[in-house]
């Protein structure tokens, strides 16, 4: 064989094997940079509920670890303080939603977003967060309120 008729030969070879083998590992390292992608979001947002919890803690005046809420009648400053981290806890939610919540999801991102939703029922079942859900959804992405909705009529339903 010439070496010409070598090198046809090997683009050949290239062409029927190396592309197709080429373009599976391809596919193959978009799908783990897409999943690196998503945990590192699940992380940085795990991260944030942290530090939403260091900040609960920081006002521990205002019981906001009581399911049943606070014991004692809060005052206006209490509220205030209370509202503000009720409006950071939404915020973080709507950005939890947004980055993790999707209609059809895999095993993965729905195990992910299972953590988050268990967190809005908890928050949801007080009462003090649920009365002051309507003026901290103002604003808010649609189909978030939408959802914050479905978990307060779930909750309203479980006896």
């Amino acid at each position: 064989m010439e070496p010409l008729q070598i090198f046809e030969l090997l683009s050949y070879v290239v062409t029927i094997i190396g592309l197709p083998v080429a373009i599976v590992i391809f596919v193959i390292e978009q799908r783990k940079e897409r999943q690196n992608e998503e945990e590192e979001i699940f992380q940085r947002l795990s991260d944030e509920y942290r530090e939403f919890l260091k900040l609960v803690l920081e006002n521990a005046d205002l019981q906001l670890l009581r399911r049943e809420g606070a014991r004692k009648e809060l005052t206006e400053e209490q509220k205030e303080r209370r509202d503000a981290i009720f409006g950071i806890l939404v915020s973080l939610f709507e950005r939890a939603f947004l980055l993790v919540y999707e209609e059809k999801m895999d095993k993965q991102t729905r195990r992910m977003w299972q953590s988050w939703e268990d967190y809005m029922r908890e928050w949801v079942r007080r009462a003090d967060f649920r009365d002051a859900l309507p003026t901290l959804l103002e604003g808010e992405d649609e189909e978030f309120m939408l959802h914050i909705n479905s978990l307060l009529n779930e909750d309203e339903q479980v006896p």
